[in-house]
């Protein structure tokens, strides 16, 4: 077999959704466990160790969750604007469903989190619970759902995609520490001077093109990471504003590496916690708060969203609208948090270590409890309609 066949098919394995599913868990699983073995302190220190660069001095870990990762909201953002212009999200009905599943599924968690946290220092939490984590929610469709209407697939993803918007908005303004307006102001040209440069060039861009284009992107990630604002919106306004045909090879080209690099390694890096010392009872508030408000708060958040939004649709639109078993398998998955979650642990509690670990842990825990219920309302959705078509 030569080594292009063999490189076909491995960027083929990234691009899978139920695969990238397993690496993220996977990954995850391996830092946990790592943290928790001899070889954890070395293992940390590394994660920890600065590797500074002129005008940066940032840890291993932060090149990753401040870096890395913004490539991955690049993504998620060329993904929004195709959804708003071309997908699932091009019209105000077609939107009215995910849009109000996605608000909801914010909302109830978020309640659910401050009714468990009273605390005025740790409630800054709250956002934890309200992510849902679309490469991993996708993934575990394509592996549990198979023969599901490919409506299901495409309400799970608008609401993963305006979820993740609404998460971006989240770490903007309630994220920001210390704002320095002048590097925000300059981002904004270069953010512009992107967008230009990314419609140059016909059906192909040329090597100077992509070159420029790199190189403007680290500008402005460096620009707004300067400003305070977290480097990670960097990536979403170079993702919105690039051209839609080269924004759409952009993400062909990178999503394998998103899915078999940074999101595995970011996984790893941010499980690598050692576990508290202390029995099930000993556990903060917080790490109850989200344990409940993922799985729970998801679930009857998204549903509620759905269900509202069905009514307001009017009956000529309920024909083209899921049914409620659909509504509520996609909502059990919606419950997966995982990556945006842990991010949103990071930064909530990034002047609390102790209560970070358990935030941690009880996102990867919430993150599991989703899955299985995800998977088992996904199964018995399945069933349902291999027994209609059999019928």
């Amino acid at each position: 077999m030569s080594p292009l066949s063999l490189d076909f098919k491995a960027m083929r394995f990234l691009r899978s959704e139920r695969y990238a599913a397993f690496l993220l868990i996977g990954a995850a699983a391996l830092g946990l466990i790592l943290a928790n073995t001899p070889w954890g302190p070395a293992v940390m220190a590394a994660r920890d160790f600065h590797l500074p660069l002129p005008g940066l001095d940032l840890s291993v870990g932060h090149w990753v969750t401040d870096g890395l990762l913004a490539i991955f909201f690049f993504l998620a953002a060329i993904e929004l604007r195709h959804e708003l212009s071309h997908g699932e999200l091009d019209s105000p009905q077609k939107a009215l469903v995910p849009a109000l599943a996605a608000v909801g599924g914010v909302i109830a968690p978020a309640l659910i989190f401050l009714a468990f946290v009273r605390e005025p220092g740790l409630s800054s939490g709250w956002p934890i619970p309200t992510a849902t984590d679309i490469a991993f929610a996708l993934g575990v469709l394509a592996i549990a759902g198979r023969g599901l209407p490919a409506r299901i697939r495409a309400l799970l993803l608008g609401v993963a995609v305006i979820d993740d918007l609404i998460a971006i908005l989240i770490i903007a303004f309630f994220f920001t520490t210390d704002l320095n307006p002048v590097p925000l102001l300059l981002a904004i040209p270069v953010v512009l001077l992107f967008g230009w440069v990314s419609r140059q060039g016909g059906r192909r861009a040329s090597g100077r093109i992509v070159v420029a284009l790199i190189v403007l992107g680290i500008v402005a990630w460096m620009l707004v990471y300067f400003s305070g604002i977290h480097s990670t919106v960097a990536g979403v306004a170079l993702g919105l504003a690039m051209g839609t045909k080269n924004g759409a090879r952009a993400r062909y080209a990178i999503e394998p590496y998103s899915n078999g690099v940074i999101l595995p390694l970011f996984a790893f890096v941010a499980a690598l916690v050692a576990l508290p010392a202390v029995g099930i009872g000993g556990f903060s508030p917080v790490f109850w708060a989200i344990v409940v408000a993922l799985p729970v708060g998801k679930l009857i958040g998204i549903t509620g969203g759905a269900v509202i939004a069905r009514s307001l649709a009017g009956r000529k639109q309920l024909g083209n609208l899921l049914s409620l078993g659909d509504i509520v398998a996609v909502a059990g998955l919606g419950g997966v948090g995982f990556t945006v979650s842990l991010l949103m642990n990071e930064l909530a509690y990034r002047n609390a270590p102790v209560v970070a670990v358990e935030g941690t842990l009880a996102v990867l825990v919430a993150s599991i409890v989703a899955g299985v219920i995800g998977v088992l309302l996904v199964v018995a959705r399945t069933r349902h309609y291999r027994t209609t078509r059999s019928s």
